[in-house]
């Protein structure tokens, strides 16, 4: 797999099926488009091959209406990784790209590059300038220039509603994490490398585990203690996580901090996942330690059962 912009090197002399989109989340409607891309491919004899852009186009084409990100680079790479298909091909989006009228982006980029011989979609697709060219444009360029269009029908959620990174992000910003893994098919997730903090967890007996700050573009919940996962290159370690604020000690940074359960190391330096199981509370403040202390024994009784009842 690759994720670079030089198509140059790929073995797609033959052609390709390809699909085409942001894919941020990589929720259950992509996991759709994907699964079909690689089954089309393999009854091909063809590679499948995901082009995808970085930044989203949206920050290019009307930056004040970008929404914030399900995932960053790469996390959506880990994602794709996991899918089966042959190649991610990542376009750096400008607005030279965003000028491209679909029958331009065809021509230059999936048949000259990839050699295009069947174009799969998700049925809320945007392509070319503007993103308002429609199936049946793509069709009629297909059948001139020989490739087929295949457009997959919405993945439902359990309310009825087709699945979309705009619902799931509305979950999210809402604290409801429940809705958004239904839509995502695993639990929310942020990645980082571990950071030094300032050790006044061990003091209470509660150290933890500290995440450099993502970028702005980033998604996170709501500001509350929350039961998480951590990954960790030991494995799967359960724990409480805290985004926000530290109003006990006069601390108004936002930091995410992380007690593992059942587990000690140093990790500084270490890229880690956590996966968001469950809201435990809000943030609060409390008159000294040591109530924090003790209200932190009580999210820890409630985080482990979390944990335990959805493991």
């Amino acid at each position: 797999m690759t994720g670079s912009a030089d198509f140059c090197g790929l073995p797609i002399a033959d052609g390709a099926v390809v699909t085409v989109g942001t894919f941020d989340g990589v929720h259950r409607g992509h996991q759709d488009v994907l699964r079909t891309l690689v089954r089309r491919a393999d009854i091909r004899g063809l590679p499948s091959v995901v082009v995808t852009f970085d930044p989203h186009p949206l920050e290019i084409v009307n930056p004040l209406a970008a929404p914030p990100l399900l995932t960053l680079h790469d996390e959506k790479l880990e994602m794709l990784a996991q899918s089966g298909v042959s190649y991610v091909a990542v376009l750096p989006f400008t607005s030279m790209l965003a000028a491209y009228e679909a029958e331009h982006f065809v021509d230059e980029v999936l048949l000259r590059r990839f050699r295009m011989r069947e174009l799969l979609l998700g049925h809320d697709h945007g392509f070319g300038r503007g993103l308002m060219v429609d199936t049946e444009v793509l069709r009629a360029l297909g059948g001139d220039r020989g490739f087929d269009v295949t457009v997959l029908p919405p993945v439902h959620a359990a309310d009825g509603h087709a699945i979309s990174s705009t619902a799931i992000r509305r979950a999210i910003a809402g604290g409801d994490l429940a809705r958004a893994a239904a839509g995502l098919g695993r639990p929310y997730s942020i990645s980082g490398t571990v950071v030094h903090g300032d050790r006044r967890g061990r003091t209470i007996g509660y150290p933890t585990l500290n995440l450099a700050t993502p970028p702005q573009r980033k998604l996170l919940p709501p500001d509350g203690v929350y039961a998480v996962r951590v990954q960790l290159p030991a494995g799967a370690f359960g724990g409480m996580l805290n985004i926000g604020p530290r109003p006990t000690v006069g601390d108004a940074t936002r930091r995410i901090e992380t007690h593992v359960f059942d587990a000690s190391g140093d990790w500084y330096g270490t890229r880690v996942r956590l996966d968001f199981v469950a809201r435990v509370r809000g943030t609060t403040g409390f008159p000294d330690l040591e109530a924090l202390r003790a209200q932190l024994a009580r999210d820890e009784v409630q985080a482990r059962a979390v944990l335990a009842a959805t493991s």
